[in-house]
Order: structure tokens, then C-alpha cells, then sequence
């Protein structure tokens, strides 16, 4: 097929020199960028030029190749962009006249692909007229997210021309946007529905690259703009947020540009396997209390968390533009606060400039509001602008002190609320203590989770115990709950469980310290404020006793009895521990885990009780207890 190719002459070069050349020219630009300075300029430069050096390649050979006029050789998908990360795909379609047809064609657009592939240009291709790519479109939301992004690179600009007249006609803004958001929400499904996960995809997971594609791409589709700039000269972001999308875009390019780089192929997982050597290249060095991947990831998962954040904005702001919701229906809940859609509004733009305590307000109106699934587009770029205004003034404030209680000891939704104020990233701005713990990782064989993550996985647990709904999940532990008064001393526990790991020393006695400051701050009473420091202090005690010491022996069993002192504290620790094993892998909780702390709480409380710990008394008592059980479900009507 080679043999279609016009032959080189002095001033076109030959098979061998392109593939030297396109070898060495790649090589040359990745060495550059190995050598530079970790910066986003560079790595925004690398993918430019690395675009750049294969548009020559390819035009070059598209030139030497027969190929019959009126055909037309395009970029489409992430090469379209005119970015190319050094492992990256590299499509192309060649776009045909409607009555093109015949050997010589396919012999020439055969010749053009095996030379692409002899120069180690691998590319993949496509062939079609107009009219087969606007049918193929019409059926396939990836393939019309590819034709969008489409770019001239040679051949016949007047087909070309009739191309993107056509896709443009046959683009339908709203199921475009319809579309792209289902998928989106399938692809975040897919790779475990946060930005937190501990090997994300820099590209895939939520809060990675493609979080901001997808937004281009619908704004594009509704003719708003193909950049950050454009979509800010037609106010659907403003300046601060523009700012912040290209810093936190160009973090994530740079790290998956040095993935690439470090992974020697195309990888776009953060695994643990090459999270240090990134690191590494970085320049990052490990502390006492961080290793260099984790001061790497903590940085990831900051940007993640803004582009999920930006992303939610931007996505709601562009729907509100295209479906015209923000005309939709709205019921006022106070003079501060409206519902309209189904979420929770701010009633003015300015609100919480001239009204701060409205930022923590905005939560406790959620919790307590029936109705609202979510916060606005409106509502969220109000709180993400008014970061500045939560200052060390705005946490000593005691109105918003005594908001964040009200929201501790609300009868139901604080799971809700505080994901949410994690989300939105106002619970790390409140509570500082917190901030340090966003993103941060724990490498060992049991956590899943980034510590701030895991913390509100422990507060949903506790918070379940107390919900009828979920009785079946925990019944022993829902049996205690229901007869433990102030469930908040347990939330507030739970929040400070972990909120000094990462610092080196003894987290949970550092952590102790971070909740007696809080107790004293929120006006939270001696005998409340002790236990609390106690829980977080002891969070891990219970855990190990029943483990790893013999429940046989009486004087494992008062040890723990005099540590605990009483009932209330034995109850509120055992609910903690078991909200916390619970909450580091679905996988480490197990039946054999849930049986040793049942006994070992049933045990001390005998102790408490003053009677001598006897583990046969206790497994004759369960004998009966389950007997009884059983005897009780044999006079249930249907029971056979």
C-alpha cells in the first residue's frame, strides 16, 4: 500500500527521515519537560507542543499520500483540543465528499494510516462522509462529543466547512446537556462516586479532568463559549472562579502529565505503586508525620475537591441557562432563604456579604426544611465567594457557634448537612482543626478512605443507630441508642475521633485536646465534655481490648470496667467503636468483630454492676436470650 505514496523529493522527506525525525522531535520536547521545573506552564507548554509536532507529522503525510481532492483530514476528541499528554490517543477522522467512493480511495486512506503506523505514529482513525458522522451523532453522545471538538488540520476546508454547518444544525442543546449529564453521573458511579477514592483517575474520577470537559463541552453545544474566558464575558463564571478552574485544571494536568512520563505508558491512575515516584518528581520529601505521596495526594484531592465543587456550579448554571429553571416556581422558607426546583436558594446574591452567620444558617435550614435535595447553582457559587469572609473573627463568633450546635443537636439530618459543609468545603473553614485532615490519606490495610472522608462516614453510622429505619442493620447497637439522651455528644466525638492524624505523636490524644478546646468554645457542659474527650481519647481501646486480650480472664474485664466507670461511658464507647470499625472498609467489619465487643460491653457491664465477670454466665445468658428469641418469632403469625 506504500507504493501509493508520492516518493519523496528534496524538499519532502522520506518514510525513514519522518520517523526519525517524529522520534526524536517527541523525545527531545518529553526530555524538556522531565527536566523542567514541576510547574502547570510546563506542562500546559508540553502538551501544546507535543499536539504541535504531531499536527507537522501528520500533515506531512496526509501531503504525500494520493489522496483525492475534496477529502479532509481532521483532529477529534482530546486531540481535537490541541492537547496531546505524552501517552495519550491520537484520533483523526478523514472526512469524504458525499460521492467519494472507489479502490483508489481506500487504497490511499489505507497507504496514510500504515505510514502513520511505520513512523510509530499510532493512531486511531475514522472514515466517513457528513452525512455518516451527523447519522452517527444522532445515536451516539460519545461520537458527537468527539465531532465537537473537531479540528481542521488539512485537506479541503470547503468539506470541512459543510461539516461543521451541519453538526452545528443537527446539535440539540438540551439533550446534549441531558446526555452528558447522565453520563457524567455514570462515569462518578463508576469510579466510586467521590473524589476522594485512594488510586483515582486524574482524568475520570469525579473532580478530574473530564469534570471540566464535560462543562465545555455543553457550553459549547449551547453556543456560550469554548473557554474559561468566554464562559466569564457571558457571566456564567465569574473572575474568582475563573482564576481558580485554570489553577486547579492546570494542577491536574501537570500530575497526569508526570504520570505518563513516570508510568511509561498511558496511565491515568494514581496508584499507590506510582504515587511516590510522582511525588518524587515533584520534588516532594516526607515529614515525620507525611510521606511525600501523601503531601502529593493531599494536593490532588484539594484540587478534585474544587473542580467537583466548580463543576457542580457550572453545571447547574449552564442547565438553568438552557432549560430556563431558573424561571421555575419558588416557595420563600425565611426572609433569607427560598425553594425553587427542589433546592434550597439563597433569596440574594449578597446575602451572606452583609449577613455571615447566614453561611452556617444556610446548613441548618437544609437539615430542617422539608423539601430541598440539594443547594442551587445560585446557593453554591454564594457560599464558594464567601470563603474569605470565614476568618478566625467569623469561628469565635458565638451567633455562629451557637448555629453549628443547633445543627449538632437537631432532631435528624446532621449526616446530610455535614457531608454537605464538608462538600462545600465551609466545615473545614469552620472548624480549622478539620481543614488540616481534607484529603488527607491513611496507608494501612484497612482504611478506604481520606481521613476527613472516613470522619463523616463515622458520624453517619452513629447517626444511624438512633433512626428506626435502620434498627435491622445494628439491633444491639440501635437497643442502646434508644435509651442514650444528647446523641450530639456522640456526633461531636465522632467529628474529633481522627482529626489529629497526620501530625505525628499520639493522634488520639492530640485529638482529645482539639475537643476539649471545642467543648470550652461551644459552652459545652463539664459532665458532656467529658466524655467526649474521653471517647476520642479512648476511641481505640475497646477495639483493642476485645481483640487482642483475653475476655476469659476477670481482670481484663475490670481493668476496662474502671476505665470506663459507668454505664452511660461504657455505651456511648462501644456505639463509637463500632460506628468507627464500621466506617474504615466495608470489608473489616465482620461477625466475629461485631461478637467480641458485644461480649466484651456485656461483660464489663456486669462488672459495673458489681457482679464477678463470668464469660460461661454470659454465654448461658445469651443461650437463653436467643432462645427466647426464636420462641417469640414461632408465635409470629406466617411463621411456619
Amino acid at each position: 500500500m506504500a507504493a501509493v505514496l508520492d516518493a519523496p523529493t528534496a524538499a519532502s522527506p522520506g518514510l525513514p527521515e519522518l520517523r526519525t525525525r517524529f522520534r526524536d522531535g517527541k523525545a527531545a520536547l518529553l526530555e524538556h519537560f522531565r527536566a523542567s521545573r514541576p510547574t502547570a506552564p510546563a506542562a500546559a507548554t508540553l502538551i501544546r507542543a507535543l499536539g504541535k509536532h504531531v499536527d507537522e507529522t501528520l500533515v506531512t503525510l496526509w501531503n504525500h499520500a494520493a489522496m483525492p481532492p475534496g477529502t479532509a483530514l481532521l483532529a477529534v476528541g482530546g486531540y481535537g483540543r490541541g492537547e496531546l499528554f505524552p501517552h495519550s490517543d491520537v484520533d483523526v477522522l478523514v472526512l469524504l465528499p458525499p460521492s467519494l467512493a472507489g479502490p483508489a480511495l481506500k487504497a490511499s486512506i489505507e497507504a496514510f494510516i500504515t505510514a502513520c503506523w511505520d513512523i510509530g505514529l499510532e493512531i486511531g482513525s475514522s472514515v466517513r462522509s457528513v452525512g455518516e458522522c451527523i447519522a452517527m451523532a444522532k445515536s451516539d453522545v460519545t461520537v458527537q462529543t468527539a465531532l465537537l471538538e473537531s479540528r481542521y488540520l488539512c485537506g479541503s476546508r470547503r468539506v470541512f466547512a459543510s461539516f461543521r454547518h451541519a453538526n452545528t444544525q443537527a446539535m440539540d442543546p438540551k439533550a446534549f446537556l441531558r446526555a452528558k449529564t447522565l453520563e457524567m453521573l455514570q462515569r462518578h458511579r463508576k469510579f466510586e462516586d467521590t473524589p476522594y477514592a485512594l488510586e483515582p483517575n486524574c482524568k475520570e474520577s469525579p473532580g478530574g479532568l473530564r469534570d471540566l470537559q464535560v462543562v465545555i463541552w455543553v457550553a459549547r453545544a449551547a453556543g456560550l463559549g469554548k473557554t474559561w474566558a468566554a464562559l466569564a464575558a457571558k457571566g456564567l463564571i465569574t473572575p474568582f472562579e475563573e482564576k481558580q478552574l485554570h489553577r486547579n485544571e492546570g494542577l491536574l494536568k501537570l500530575i497526569r502529565a508526570r504520570l505518563h512520563m513516570i508510568a511509561g505508558r498511558r496511565e491515568d491512575r494514581l496508584v499507590f505503586d506510582l504515587q511516590t515516584a510522582v511525588a518524587d518528581s515533584f520534588g516532594y520529601h516526607g515529614t515525620h508525620g507525611q510521606r511525600a505521596s501523601e503531601v502529593l495526594m493531599k494536593r490532588y484531592y484539594w484540587a478534585a475537591k474544587a473542580v467537583t465543587q466548580l463543576n457542580q456550579i457550572l453545571m447547574l448554571n449552564i442547565e438553568e441557562r438552557i432549560e430556563g429553571s431558573q424561571d421555575a416556581p419558588m416557595r420563600p422558607i425565611n426572609e433569607k432563604f427560598l425553594e425553587r426546583g427542589g433546592m434550597l436558594e439563597v433569596a440574594s446574591d449578597d446575602l451572606y456579604q452583609r449577613d455571615p452567620h447566614a453561611i452556617l444558617e444556610t446548613f441548618l435550614v437544609y437539615q430542617q426544611t422539608i423539601g430541598p435535595k440539594g443547594l442551587s447553582a445560585r446557593t453554591l457559587r454564594a457560599l464558594y465567594n464567601a470563603r474569605d469572609l470565614m476568618d478566625a473573627k467569623f469561628r469565635h463568633d458565638p451567633v455562629n457557634r451557637a448555629i453549628f450546635m443547633k445543627i449538632l443537636k437537631s432532631q435528624e439530618g446532621q449526616t446530610h448537612a455535614f457531608r454537605l459543609m464538608n462538600q462545600t468545603s465551609v466545615l473545614g473553614r469552620y472548624l480549622w482543626v478539620f481543614r488540616r485532615i481534607v484529603g488527607q490519606m491513611q496507608h494501612d490495610l484497612f482504611h478506604v478512605y481520606t481521613v476527613d472522608q472516613h470522619i463523616i462516614m463515622v458520624l453517619r453510622n452513629v447517626r444511624r443507630f438512633f433512626i428506626p429505619e435502620h434498627t435491622h442493620e445494628y439491633p444491639f447497637c440501635s437497643q442502646l441508642a434508644s435509651s442514650f439522651d444528647r446523641p450530639w455528644v456522640l456526633y461531636i466525638a465522632a467529628l474529633f475521633h481522627d482529626v489529629a492524624k497526620g501530625r505525628g505523636g499520639d493522634h488520639s490524644e492530640l485529638g482529645a485536646v482539639e475537643a476539649r478546646r471545642f467543648c470550652k468554645d461551644h459552652l459545652v457542659g463539664g459532665e458532656d465534655a467529658a466524655l467526649i474527650e474521653f471517647l476520642v481519647e479512648a476511641h481505640l481501646t475497646m477495639s483493642r481490648i476485645a481483640q487482642k486480650e483475653d475476655l476469659s480472664d476477670p481482670d481484663v474485664i475490670e481493668a476496662f470496667a474502671k476505665l470506663v466507670g459507668n454505664e452511660r461511658t461504657l455505651t456511648a464507647l462501644y456505639l463509637l467503636t463500632v460506628a468507627d470499625i464500621r466506617g474504615t472498609s466495608p470489608k473489616v467489619w465482620n461477625a466475629w468483630k461485631g461478637k467480641l465487643l458485644e461480649d466484651l460491653y456485656r461483660l464489663t457491664l456486669r462488672a459495673l454492676g458489681g457482679a464477678r465477670p463470668n464469660m460461661d454466665a454470659e454465654v448461658e445468658a445469651r443461650k437463653l436470650e436467643a432462645r427466647q428469641m426464636l420462641n417469640l418469632a414461632s408465635l409470629a403469625p406466617g411463621v411456619q
